[in-house]
C-alpha cells in the first residue's frame, strides 16, 4: 500500500513536502527555470526535507521528532545558500570562505545522517572509509599514500564541486530518474501491477509451477518500471510469494524466486534501474547502444529463472492453477491497453534518439493524459464517441510530441484534468495526488544515495586511488584474465553489498571498470561487468538486501533464501565472464557487425545457462544420475571457457549428456513427483 493511501499516517509537512518535491522536479525538468547546480542543490535539499521528517534516530519510519524536523529545516535551507549566492560561488571557486566551509560541512555532516537513517550504516561507513583516505591517505606507506590535500579542498572538492555530492549521480537523479520513478508510480496507480498479474496469470498460470512463472513476469516487468528491484519485493510479493507456496512451492525457493525475478529488472531495458542513463552519461555513449548491449544477457537472465522454476515444478511433481480459476489475459489487455501507451512511449522516444530527461517528461505526461482521459471516456456513452474521444486525443498528443513541445503537452493535461473534475469529481485527482506523494517516497532512498555516493566519487577524483587500484588489476592481468575477471567481480560484490542499484554501479564502476578497460575489454562490455555483480550483490549472502526483503513474507531465513537465489540467478554470474570473451554477445564487434558470432555466442550461452539450470534442480525429464550431473557440469563449463577446442568439446558433451538422459527416460519412464 503506498504512503499516501495510509489514511493520514503521515504528517501533513511530509505530504506537502513530498508534493512540492514532484512539482518541483516536474517544473524544472519541463521549464529549465534554474541553473543545474541550482536544481542539483534543491534536489538535495528536497531529500534532507523529508528524510529527517520520516525517519528517526535509530532509523525506524514514522516521525523524526522535533530534532528531526530541526535537521530538516536546517537540510533545507542551507540548499539555498547555492541558489542566492550562485554568482559569487562561480567566482571565488577553490577559494574557501569561513562561511563556505561551515555551509559545506554541516551538508555532508546531514547527507551522511540521512543516508543512515534511510539505508543503515553500510553505505555511510563506505563513503567515510573514502573520505577519511582523502584526508588522512598520505600517511599510508607505499603506493597507496597520495600527495595529502587540505581540508578546505577537500570540503570545496565534495560540498560545492560538481564530482562530490553535488555531482553526476546527483544530475542524474535530479533529472532523469525522478522522472522515470514518478512515471512508475503513475502507472501503478493507474493498475500497470494489476494488468501485469492477471496477464502472466491468463498465460502461464495454468501450465507446470504456473505460479512461480507468473512471479517471473510479473516481477520482472514491474521491476523494469519501478527502478528498484527491493522496493518490487515488498509490493509483488506480497501476491507472489504466497501464491508459490500454496501450490506447493518451499518458502526458500518462493522467495529466491520473487528477489530473483525482481533484480532482473534492474537489468531489463529499456529503464534497467535508471543506471541505463547513468551509464551513458559515464562512458559518454548513446543510450540505445547501452540498451542494444543490455537486452540478449537480460533475455538470458529471465530464461534461465524460468527454467530453473520449470525443472523444479516437474523435480517437484507441482502443477499449475485450473485453467478456469485464471483470468482472460486477452480480456484483461482489451481493458486496459491503454495502460501501455505511456510505456511503448516511452521506449520509442528513447530509441529514436530524444533524450531521456525528455522522454521521460513525455511519458510521464502521456500517463497523466491516459489516466485523465480513460476516467472521461468512460462518461462517453456510445462506442463510436468514445473511438473518436481517443482517437483525437490521441492524434493531438502525437502532433505535439512530434515538434518536441512539452509545455503544450502540459497544457493539454491540465485541460484534460479541469474537464474531468467537472464530470467525474475527487477520484482522478486523488490518483493523480496519490502518485505525486508515491513518487517522492520511492525517490528517497535512490536520492539520498546519489548524493551520498558523490562522496566516493569526489575522493577518488582528488586523490587518484582508482588508478592505483586499476595498475594492480592489470598487473595481474597481464598473468591471467581470467583471474583478474574474478578479483574485479569479488571487488564487486563486497562493494556492492547492502548498496541500492545507482549507487552500486557509481562505485564499482569508478573503482573497477577502468582496470579491466586497460586489459582490452570493450568500454560497454567493462561498464556491465561491473553493473551485473553489483547488481547480483543484492542477492549474494551475507547482506542480500533482496533476499531478506522477502523473508519476512516468505516466512523463512534470509540466508537460505539467499543461497537458493544465487542458485537461479545463475546466469547473472555466468553471462558476464562470457561477454568478455565474447563481445558479440553484447552486441560489441571489432568493425563490421558480425551477425554470425552473435548468434552463436547467444546459442552457447542459452545451452550454458540451461546445462547449469538442470546440474543445480538435478532434474531434467526425471532425476538426474549423479554422473550426468557431472557431465553436464564440465559440457557448461567448456562452453563458458574460451580457449581452442573448448565450444567444440562443451557442444559434445552437452550432446552426449541429452542423449544420454533422454534415453535413460524412454526406457524407464520418470515418475511424478521424484
Amino acid at each position: 500500500m503506498s504512503d499516501s493511501q495510509h489514511g493520514g499516517s503521515l504528517p501533513r509537512s511530509v505530504l506537502l513536502a513530498a508534493l512540492l518535491f514532484s512539482v518541483f522536479q516536474i517544473v524544472t525538468a519541463a521549464f529549465s527555470p534554474l541553473s543545474s547546480s541550482v536544481v542539483r542543490a534543491l534536489h538535495v535539499g528536497f531529500l534532507l526535507l523529508l528524510v529527517f521528517q520520516l525517519y528517526d534516530v535509530r532509523g525506524r519510519r514514522g516521525s523524526g521528532g522535533w530534532s528531526g524536523y530541526l535537521l530538516a529545516a536546517a537540510g533545507f535551507g542551507l540548499a539555498f545558500y547555492h541558489w542566492v549566492f550562485e554568482g559569487a560561488l562561480i567566482q571565488r571557486a577553490g577559494e574557501m570562505t569561513t562561511l563556505d566551509m561551515g555551509i559545506g560541512i554541516a551538508t555532508l555532516l546531514l547527507v551522511f545522517e540521512a543516508a543512515r537513517r534511510v539505508m543503515g550504516v553500510a553505505l555511510p561507513v563506505i563513503c567515510l572509509l573514502f573520505f577519511g583516505y582523502a584526508t588522512f591517505g598520505e600517511y599510508l606507506p607505499g603506493e597507496l599514500a597520495h600527495r595529502g590535500f587540505g581540508f578546505d579542498q577537500i570540503i570545496g572538492q565534495l560540498a560545492f564541486g560538481t564530482e562530490g555530492i553535488y555531482g553526476t549521480p546527483t544530475y542524474v537523479s535530479s533529472g532523469y530518474i525522478f522522472l522515470f520513478i514518478l512515471f512508475g508510480a503513475f502507472l501503478e496507480q493507474a493498475g500497470m501491477i494489476r494488468l501485469f498479474n492477471d496477464f502472466a496469470l491468463g498465460t502461464v498460470g495454468h501450465t507446470r509451477g504456473g505460479p512461480a512463472k507468473v512471479a517471473v513476469i510479473s516481477s520482472g516487468l514491474m521491476g523494469t518500471i519501478n527502478g528498484s528491484g527491493v522496493a518490487n519485493v515488498v509490493t509483488t510479493g506480497q501476491f507472489t510469494i504466497p501464491l508459490m507456496k500454496k501450490f506447493g512451492y518451499k518458502a526458500d525457493f518462493a522467495g529466491a524466486v520473487e528477489a530473483t525475478s525482481s533484480m532482473g529488472g534492474q537489468i531489463m531495458p529499456p529503464v534497467m534501474g535508471a543506471v541505463a542513463f547513468i551509464m551513458a552519461e559515464t562512458i559518454n555513449v548513446p543510450y540505445v547502444e547501452i540498451c542494444k548491449a543490455a537486452l540478449v544477457p537480460a533475455v538470458l537472465y529471465f530464461f534461465t529463472v524460468f527454467w530453473m522454476v520449470h525443472l523444479e515444478a516437474g523435480r517437484a511433481g507441482l502443477l499449475g492453477l485450473k485453467k478456469s480459476d485464471c483470468p482472460d489475459p486477452w480480456r484483461a489487455l482489451k481493458e486496459q491497453w491503454y495502460l501501455l501507451l505511456p510505456l511503448a512511449g516511452l521506449v520509442y522516444l528513447l530509441f529514436a534518439g530524444f533524450t531521456p530527461l525528455f522522454s521521460g517528461m513525455m511519458g510521464l505526461v502521456l500517463t497523466v493524459i491516459l489516466i485523465f482521459g480513460s476516467a472521461l471516456a468512460l462518461r462517453i456513452r456510445g462506442t463510436a464517441l468514445r473511438v473518436l474521444f481517443w482517437l483525437g486525443l490521441g492524434l493531438v498528443t502525437a502532433g505535439f510530441a512530434k515538434g518536441g513541445i512539452v509545455v503544450p503537452m502540459a497544457l493539454i493535461a491540465l485541460l484534460a484534468g479541469v474537464l474531468l473534475l467537472v464530470r467525474e469529481g475527487r477520484p482522478v485527482l486523488k490518483t493523480a495526488y496519490t502518485a505525486l506523494i508515491d513518487g517522492a517516497m520511492h525517490a528517497l532512498p535512490v536520492g539520498i544515495a546519489c548524493a551520498l555516493v558523490g562522496v566516493i566519487i569526489g575522493s577518488i577524483t582528488l586523490t587518484g586511488v582508482a588508478t592505483t587500484f586499476a595498475g594492480y588489476v592489470v598487473q595481474l592481468g597481464s598473468h591471467s584474465l581470467f583471474l583478474s575477471l574474478v578479483l574485479t567481480m569479488l571487488t564487486c560484490l563486497v562493494l556492492g553489498m547492502g548498496i541500492p542499484t545507482i549507487p552500486n554501479y557509481i562505485i564499482t564502476s569508478a573503482i573497477a571498470a577502468p582496470a579491466l578497460l586497460d586489459l582490452g575489454v570493450p568500454l560497454i562490455v567493462s561498464h556491465m561487468f561491473v553493473f551485473y555483480f553489483g547488481i547480483m550483490a543484492d542477492l549474494t549472502p551475507p547482506v542480500a538486501l533482496a533476499a531478506f526483503a522477502a523473508a519476512p513474507i516468505a516466512r523463512e531465513s534470509g540466508l537460505k533464501i539467499g543461497i537458493r537465489a544465487m542458485q537461479i540467478a545463475i546466469a547473472g554470474f555466468i553471462v558476464p565472464y562470457m561477454a568478455v570473451y565474447a563481445p558479440a554477445l553484447m552486441w560489441q564487434f571489432n568493425g563490421e557487425a558480425d551477425w554470425l558470432a552473435a548468434a552463436f555466442a547467444f546459442g552457447k550461452a542459452l545451452l550454458a545457462v540451461s546445462l547449469w539450470g538442470v546440474v543445480t534442480i538435478g532434474f531434467w525429464q526425471r532425476k538426474l544420475l549423479l554422473a550426468e550431473r557431472v557431465l553436464a557440469f564440465v559440457a557448461a563449463c567448456l562452453l563458458v571457457v574460451a580457449v581452442p577446442f573448448t565450444d567444440e568439446l562443451g557442444l559434445a558433451g552437452a550432446a552426449a549428456f541429452a542423449g544420454w538422459h533422454l534415453y535413460r527416460h524412454r526406457r524407464q519412464p520418470a515418475m511424478q513427483g521424484v
